[in-house]
């Protein structure tokens, strides 16, 4: 015997699971077209930056990924930028 409930619960959970899906895939897209445009030195990659960060927080927000993986993700991206356009050289480890 199966409850409707559970029916209707197991069809919800794969309408999500397409939604965080589609909405993961966005995430690392827009970091990769970030990081691409900065090692292109594209004068447009403090847009695409700002675009992923933008892009990485709603995520977050909806609860699609935690918001701590969130803000790991937007600190690698920046540092990493910021290595590519030579902007802020990043200090070595002693």
């Amino acid at each position: 015997m199966r409850h409707a409930s559970g029916i209707k619960a197991h069809r919800q959970s794969l309408k999500h699971q397409s939604h965080n899906r589609f909405v993961k895939k966005t995430v690392r897209q827009a970091i990769r077209a970030a990081a691409d445009g900065a090692a292109a030195k594209n004068p447009e990659s403090g847009k695409l930056l700002s675009q992923a960060a933008s892009t990485i927080d709603r995520a977050a927000l909806r609860g699609i990924i935690h918001w701590k993986t969130a803000a790991r993700r937007k600190s690698r991206l920046a540092k990493r930028a910021a290595v590519l356009l030579a902007a802020v050289p990043v200090p070595a480890k002693a």
